[in-house]
């Protein structure tokens, strides 16, 4: 009786679901594919949430021997210090205006060789440029910054090659601090233009080419209509991937950075990134880069926070 009754409630149950949540009835109907979603949260969990218990770190003067729990906290003693410290500053400095030119040349680039290649008629050719364009983003920022270290040499390089073939004085390219941020610039859009500008080819084939074939009735031409058909099609999606890139502002590729950097470009390429790096690890000054990490990551929410609602009163695409 007791197990008719158990089936009579289980059947009751699953009926309320059905009659009386819309989204519950629909999570039901497909609950073996919701259940493979079950890896990535765990994966979430483990090592992006859990690690979150660190962040106490920053608040505390953390000495491995003690332990986390055992160490004495000290308040906002860390971000004191680094507030009125004598590095910090440049080196925020640094990784904004980094970060600055890298999203002025690199944000627009995958946008503008997407449009070229929707606009290639030769199908052969244009598979072959979106292969050689992706390939870079496959390379190490190792392989890459020894590729172009060895092609701006001085004494080695191609470039000073034809530099010097011209009567210049060769240039110091990667030791010299003026060059040293265009470099940076330069090896990042050139390492992703091709892979970033997938989300935008994938925009422009949902294009309706009716819209392309009336437009050629009209008369219009190419530019008139990339102008006003492709870019005003994919406007929501480069909102939104402006909107994720603004919280990168404050963000530097350690990878690319490290690679690249030596001391006598140190005071124009030295970022938050290598500073943390400097600090933690070399330095063992555990909660302050725990500290300058926290602060990094606040500035980056907060101007996605912000990026957003703009975009959400000015256009009618945003994240939510």
């Amino acid at each position: 009786m007791n197990q008719m009754a158990n089936i009579k409630q289980a059947r009751n149950k699953k009926s309320l679901i059905k009659k009386e949540h819309p989204t519950l009835k629909l999570m039901y109907k497909h609950r073996m594919l919701l259940s493979m979603l079950i890896p990535v949260i765990l994966y979430f969990f483990i090592f992006k949430y859990g690690p979150m218990y660190g962040i106490i770190m920053a608040f505390k003067d953390y000495y491995p021997v003690k332990g986390l729990a055992a160490s004495e906290w000290v308040g906002l003693k860390h971000f004191d210090t680094l507030f009125n410290g004598l590095y910090f500053m440049p080196v925020l400095k640094n990784t904004i205006l980094i970060s600055l030119y890298g999203m002025f040349w690199g944000f627009p680039a995958p946008i503008i060789l997407a449009i070229i290649l929707n606009e290639i008629r030769n199908k052969k050719f244009k598979k072959i440029t979106q292969t050689i364009s992706y390939l870079p983003h496959f390379l190490s920022w190792v392989i890459v910054a020894g590729v172009f270290i060895e092609f701006l040499s001085p004494s080695r390089g191609f470039v000073n090659f034809i530099i010097t073939s011209l009567g210049f004085e060769p240039i110091y390219f990667v030791t010299e601090p003026a060059w040293f941020r265009t470099i940076l610039v330069g090896t990042s859009v050139w390492k992703g233009i091709g892979w970033g500008s997938i989300i935008y080819l994938a925009a422009i084939s949902g294009i309706d080419p009716q819209l392309y074939e009336v437009a050629e009735i009209d008369g219009a031409s190419r530019l008139r209509k990339i102008w006003n058909i492709t870019i005003p099609a994919i406007v929501p999606v480069i909102v939104i991937m402006l909107i994720f890139s603004s919280g990168k502002i404050i963000d530097d590729n350690f990878q690319q950075i490290y690679n690249f950097l030596n001391p006598r470009v140190l005071r124009v390429g030295d970022v938050i990134e290598t500073y943390t790096y400097e600090q933690g690890l070399k330095n063992m000054q555990y909660s302050y880069a725990t500290a300058v990490g926290l602060f990094k990551n606040v500035i980056s929410f907060s101007m996605v926070l912000i990026t957003n609602y703009i975009a959400k009163r000015t256009t009618e695409y945003a994240l939510w």
